[in-house]
């Protein structure tokens, strides 16, 4: 065997791991920073009553129905999850993959429940919002498990359904990494999940809907068959394993576009297509596209995501509605500047709370040294989504 061929054949991961140190892709922290400014706009511009009473175009009026689209961040979350996740998890022991989960997931998560229950007890709000009020203290603390919604427990904030998705993904890829991770094996698990994410609504309430996760699967499977392509971009089975993705999204896509009642009539058309472009942005990216990018702001955008994700609805929507109630300012000016405090605290959470604690979740279920790992700590926050 040549020595090119040889590098090929371990490229591809049919003959030992790949390295664990991945390339660090900034256009993908700044995507992921879009997709939650994408998700926050729908969620102040559509999905509540500023005041209580009047519905969202009352206060937005031209941009309410742009906003609207805006819940394409989550499908676009997913999709970028499938593939840094397994990009991340490549190499790794079932162990190392868990501690790294843990280690980017816990740390903003426990500051972020803890700073959404504190500024919804100070400026409580009630009427025109989508969640029940706030949980008592013990319900608080089985948030911080972040394993309320398995429980049957009430949530802090509702967006957190997202992280029962990512965790039940992450079992998945647990399984895989079992098993032993390889591109067949991979393109396997990707045909079957799909088939059974499109045969499951036939058999509403089977207990399988937990895991196939009909309506979200299609994009971690296709996230995930973007980094095979990233590793073998003449898998001709992987194309058609993203290709299909893509059909079987665009379906569900357009549902969950039907579904929306705003209040305003919502054109169904935009969606698909935004979804597109999204699958056609991250393509490019899993392709090295955007290797060359290397803007340092990008990774801090990328680190404010996920904890600004986790404040954006609940605690955002306290600050909004009181300071509409004793400013009276126009509905832009207060919604801009509650995502400008938020960003900030977002900055806070990453800086005093995940970057210190990180290293130590980590060395806590992986057992290995904390100096090590925190010097792995800055670097693997960014690779990971």
């Amino acid at each position: 065997m040549t020595t090119a061929t040889l590098a090929q054949t371990a490229l591809r991961g049919d003959s030992g791991p790949a390295p664990k140190h991945k390339p660090r892709l900034y256009a993908l922290d700044g995507l992921r920073l879009v997709c939650a400014l994408a998700v926050a706009g729908y969620h102040f511009g559509d999905s509540w009553r500023l005041d209580g009473v009047h519905p969202p175009a009352y206060f937005l009026p031209d941009a309410a129905p742009v906003l609207i689209y805006g819940f394409l961040g989550v499908e676009v979350f997913f999709l970028i999850s499938g593939f840094v996740i397994l990009m991340s998890s490549w190499g790794r022991t079932v162990r190392e993959f868990a501690a790294s989960r843990a280690a980017r997931l816990y740390p903003a998560f426990w500051a972020c429940v803890l700073i959404t229950a504190v500024v919804s007890t100070v400026l409580p709000i009630s009427g025109g919002v989508p969640f029940p009020p706030l949980p008592g203290g013990p319900d608080v603390l089985i948030n911080l498990t972040m394993l309320a919604e398995p429980l049957n427990r009430p949530l802090v904030d509702t967006v957190y359904w997202t992280l029962w998705c990512e965790f039940r993904f992450y079992l998945i890829i647990i399984c895989l990494l079992a098993a032993g991770l390889t591109d067949k094996r991979v393109r396997l698990l990707g045909a079957g999940w799909l088939a059974a994410a499109v045969l499951m609504p036939a058999f509403p309430g089977a207990p399988l809907h937990q895991v196939v996760m009909p309506t979200f699967a299609p994009y971690f499977i296709a996230g995930m068959t973007m980094f095979l392509l990233r590793r073998d971009r003449s898998d001709r089975w992987s194309w058609a394993l993203l290709a299909a993705c893509w059909l079987v999204s665009l379906h569900h896509v357009h549902g969950r576009a039907s579904d929306l009642r705003p209040g305003f009539e919502v054109p169904v058309w935009p969606a698909p297509v935004l979804l597109t472009i999204a699958y056609g942005v991250l393509l490019a990216i899993a392709l090295g596209v955007t290797d060359r990018i290397s803007w340092g702001w990008l990774s801090t955008a990328g680190a404010l995501t996920y904890p600004f994700y986790l404040l954006h609805q609940r605690a955002g929507y306290s600050l909004v509605r009181t300071f509409h109630t004793a400013t009276g300012l126009p509905a832009p000016i207060l919604i801009g500047g509650a995502i400008l405090v938020l960003l900030t605290a977002a900055w806070l959470v990453h800086r005093f709370v995940e970057r210190p604690l990180a290293p130590r979740v980590r060395s806590f279920v992986q057992g290995r040294s904390t100096t090590t790992d925190h010097r792995r700590s800055s670097d693997a926050s960014v690779r990971e989504s």
